[in-house]
């Protein structure tokens, strides 16, 4: 089967006091609409990997992610529309969640580890499937140099220039691939990273590794919440504020902190007047399950 997706992912502007009193115009690319649950960089991230199993006739995707893993979901749908078989191996003791309910319907199994053993995902992968040609190795998020490959196309779709792109960080491979989307235009976009794990200044290692040549960005390393898959009742309530006023649904663990940065930035007059802001819509919404007793 062709591995191939029509990209729907519109660009459309926010309004708000914070950004018409200083002269911005902030725009959002909806890359949560590409699909309903291969949505976001999780498309844009398996595209490649999936063409590259494909193309070694591997049809058992193997791979790895936490209990409530969008990327597990994601490669539980793309496997199955695609014609694959799948299994994921997740982090943790045994449970089920409304994630896990999504990626067993998809058809993947489910193989629970221990974190100590999970560091080590090729020693995993050797062990349960080493004797198995079928099976093809998709890293934890679908971080690789062809997921990069498959972001950097994202900038191939803006029709007009923008001064700043913001996206959230959580492997580095989502903000590599915009970057090398950037150099590849030759582009003098300011690119801000919104890493969402405590002290995210690591993830230049992660970043650079990847890009095809140098290129300054800033990674803002205060917008954590109290590091990954954690939250606060301050990024709560702003995520209900922005998705009640706007209709777009953000997450707590990557978007809504992204957008809760552009939106402090703005008000602290980081932006020059008259500047043209996109931020990119990862997807993810369906983390929300993992966390909706805290919006009740």
């Amino acid at each position: 089967m062709n591995i191939d997706l029509e990209i729907y992912s519109p660009v459309q502007q926010l309004h708000d006091n914070v950004f018409e009193e200083r002269g911005l115009q902030v725009f959002i690319k909806r890359d949560d609409l590409i699909h309903p649950i291969i949505s976001g960089n999780k498309w844009r991230k398996l595209k490649y990997v999936l063409k590259q199993a494909q193309a070694e006739h591997k049809m058992h995707l193997v791979t790895f992610g936490g209990a409530y893993s969008n990327h597990l979901l994601a490669t539980s749908a793309a496997a199955v529309k695609f014609g694959f078989r799948s299994t994921g191996i997740v982090r943790g003791e045994e449970v089920n969640n409304d994630t896990l309910f999504l990626c067993r319907l998809h058809g993947m199994q489910l193989i629970f580890t221990d974190r100590e053993s999970y560091r080590d995902k090729p020693d995993l992968f050797e062990k349960y499937f080493g004797n198995d040609p079928d099976a093809f190795f998709i890293d934890e998020g679908g971080a690789s140099a062809l997921g990069v490959k498959g972001v950097s196309e994202l900038v191939d779709e803006l029709a007009v220039p923008y001064d700043h792109i913001f996206c959230a960080c959580g492997t580095g491979t989502t903000a590599a691939g915009i970057i090398n989307g950037l150099n590849a235009h030759h582009s003098d976009t300011i690119f801000h990273g919104i890493p969402v794990l405590k002290n995210g200044e690591f993830l230049r290692i992660e970043i650079d590794k990847y890009l095809d040549k140098p290129f300054e960005y800033e990674l803002h390393t205060d917008y954590h919440f109290g590091g990954y898959a954690k939250t606060t009742d301050e990024l709560i309530r702003f995520i209900k504020q922005f998705t009640s006023t706007t209709g777009i649904m953000i997450d707590p663990v990557y978007t809504g902190k992204m957008m809760y940065a552009i939106y402090d930035l703005a008000g602290k007059n980081y932006f020059p007047e008259g500047s043209k802001i996109l931020a990119i819509h990862t997807g993810g919404t369906w983390g929300l399950l993992g966390m909706k007793d805290k919006f009740i």
